[in-house]
């Protein structure tokens, strides 16, 4: 459109998955450093590799400087970048990058691209055809626990876990993945779940301009309001944060529910098994008591009682 006007415009390709371009971009980040090329030396997947790529990018402003700087004049540069919302709105990658341009001398304006099917409910079709062939469906959403590392990521991440919910109409479980990584886990937890709005309003509103202190008050109000959403913490080297989150999914998909009782074999030696209690000390509980609750176990079936 801008070439129908004689408009001179550039084009900055800032994508390193891009394949395909219907014009040549004056500058591309595929010259420093492309998707392909991280996936292989890194053994990442599309994800990971996307962020490295973009992190790269940062390491190496002086390559990006000396491609753009006085090279366009007073001349439009539209900066096509990846649609990997993590870039947005819980990394600072792309924040650097504007902040960059800026102290360059650019004015900077962020169009942000919003799919026409955002208006519609595809994801809903794969969950529904699971439920209509005779599946319980629950979703279990993984937070990254960089979301908690600032109270406007973590309510960017709350809002997002809302959406989903609204989205899917499913049972949810919000699951804050990758704990093990953070840097002063239990003090980290403590301030971001169960939190006290209001202090967390406040540290807001300070890391903002006043323009958005109303919308900051109103999504925070939003957010404590109905009480939706709540997150399980993850940790992959705690056997027992991961028994927390299958109980949760369990419990969601009533798993277990429509089994038939088992009964005990009368063969099997109860008796002689758990004579004197519990193995270990400590415990002042009777052979008889200790025969009565594996009989209640065997009834209620094993996965029941792990439920």
């Amino acid at each position: 459109h801008c070439y129908s006007m004689k408009r001179s415009v550039h084009v900055v390709n800032l994508d390193p998955a891009a394949e395909v371009f219907k014009y040549k971009p004056a500058v591309d980040i595929r010259d420093l450093i492309s998707l392909e090329d991280a996936m292989d030396a890194m053994s990442f997947g599309p994800n990971g590799g996307l962020i490295f790529c973009m992190e790269y990018l940062t390491q190496n402003f002086s390559w990006f400087e000396e491609q753009i700087v006085g090279s366009f004049g007073e001349d439009y540069i539209l900066i096509d970048c990846p649609g990997q919302i993590e870039l947005y709105i819980h990394l600072p990658v792309l924040k650097n990058v504007t902040q960059k341009l800026e102290k360059w001398g650019y004015r900077v304006v962020v169009v942000c691209l919003m799919d026409s099917m955002f208006i519609t409910s595809p994801s809903k079709f794969v969950t529904q055809k699971l439920e209509k062939w005779g599946y319980r469906v629950v979703v279990v959403c993984l937070m990254d626990s960089m979301f908690i590392t600032s109270p406007s990521k973590f309510i960017s991440g709350t809002l997002s876990a809302l959406s989903a919910m609204m989205q899917l109409a499913l049972p949810h479980i919000n699951v804050l993945s990758k704990c093990d990584l953070l840097p002063d886990k239990k003090k980290t937890l403590d301030r971001f779940f169960n939190p006290p709005m209001g202090q967390l309003l406040h540290d807001l509103n300070k890391d903002s301009i006043g323009k958005f202190h109303k919308l900051n008050e109103a999504l925070s109000e939003l957010i404590t309001s109905y009480s939706l959403t709540a997150f399980i913490p993850l940790d992959l080297t705690e056997t027992e944060s991961l028994e927390q989150v299958l109980s949760y999914a369990d419990h969601a998909l009533q798993y277990g529910e429509g089994q038939e009782p088992k009964e005990i074999d009368e063969k099997e030696p109860l008796e002689d098994d758990f004579k004197g209690g519990f193995v270990g000390g400590g415990n002042s509980q009777s052979g008889d008591e200790v025969q009565k609750l594996a009989k209640m176990i065997a009834k209620v079936g094993s996965d029941d009682f792990k439920k």
